[in-house]
């Protein structure tokens, strides 16, 4: 491309951004007011339920050239509004997302806390239809409400946005993996696959490598993945056990944080973090083994299927129960 014309392509894509933004936002307002209106008129018993049917044969015949009104997509528009009005303080991320992410959301998710949850991560993450569908399916809402993540005191004591940028367990079930597997079988799936196992870290992860080479004095060592996160600014180390945890799995990982922030790691950046992803882990070893660590590490577990949603819902009951007790 020429140099001389980047300036102007940059406007030009950013007016369409803009331009497409605005016109989903109208989009969104007139769907909002048309659930408001016949909700309004139902409530008020000046209409019956029959009205949405007649209104959308009345569009069909004397507005053909309009479309996307017929009588479900209508009752959606007023099961839209009923779901938020009471809730003005979704009104700008409900303008924000899409109709369709938006329809996904208020169909699929059942309490107020876990729409609010998916309308800001969907805005955030700019989600597209299919992805968004998945983490609902993965249960994203209820896994980051449970999540008992034992971290490190360096993690524990800092900014929330770290600790955010992470979770407790990751689901990997489009890997496919046969029982049992090892290391090497679960590091080629992640790379074979890796735009889905970014959506599942988040989409501020960003790919460095492979089998990192780190040169320490005469001898070489090899991170499993790094990646490096843009929000938190720091470089990210995966190293992977198809096992369960063991205490002496950190100080592999605290070598290798100790090498990237003194080799690799700029001065303008964080100081590196460390995630060890294993298939199984004893909450308590977790504990014990990260209560001294001076290293921002955490251990996370990882399942390669979908868990059954209806567990973690149940789980995530007994929390509030116990924390409206507590």
């Amino acid at each position: 491309m020429d140099n001389r014309f980047k300036d102007i392509i940059k406007l030009i894509k950013h007016s369409r951004t803009n331009a497409i933004k605005s016109v989903n936002a109208e989009l969104i307002n007139l769907y909002w007011n048309i659930g408001a209106y016949i909700h309004k008129k139902i409530e008020q018993s000046e209409w019956g339920d029959a009205i949405v049917n007649e209104l959308s044969d009345f569009i069909r015949l004397n507005e053909p050239e309009i479309k996307g009104f017929s009588d479900k997509n209508i009752w959606r528009m007023k099961q839209f509004y009923e779901s938020y009005k009471d809730f003005q303080k979704f009104a700008s991320v409900l303008r924000e997302i899409t109709w369709t992410n938006n329809l996904i959301i208020f169909s699929r998710c059942k309490t107020i806390e876990e729409k609010e949850f998916y309308l800001s991560i969907a805005r955030l993450e700019n989600y597209s239809k299919r992805e968004l569908d998945r983490q609902i399916s993965s249960s994203l809402f209820e896994r980051t409400m449970i999540s008992h993540s034992k971290l490190s005191p360096v993690v524990r004591e800092s900014n929330k946005d770290i600790i955010n940028a992470f979770r407790d367990s990751y689901v990997f079930e489009f890997l496919n993996l046969p029982e049992p597997h090892n290391e090497s079988d679960l590091k080629q799936g992640l790379i074979s696959q890796m735009k889905k196992f970014i959506l599942e870290l988040g989409k501020d992860f960003l790919f460095v490598g492979e089998e990192y080479k780190l040169q320490v004095g005469n001898s070489d060592f090899y991170i499993d993945l790094l990646f490096y996160h843009r929000a938190l600014q720091c470089l990210v180390a995966f190293e992977l056990k198809a096992g369960k945890f063991k205490p002496d799995h950190l100080g592999q990982l605290n070598f290798y944080l100790e090498a990237l922030d003194r080799d690799v790691k700029k001065s303008s950046e964080n100081p590196s973090i460390g995630v060890l992803l294993c298939k199984d882990k004893d909450i308590e070893v977790v504990e014990y083994a990260l209560s001294r660590s001076l290293s921002p590490t955490m251990v996370s577990e990882y399942e390669t299927h979908l868990p059954d949603k209806k567990i973690l819902k149940q789980k995530l009951q007994e929390l509030f129960e116990s924390e409206t007790d507590g």
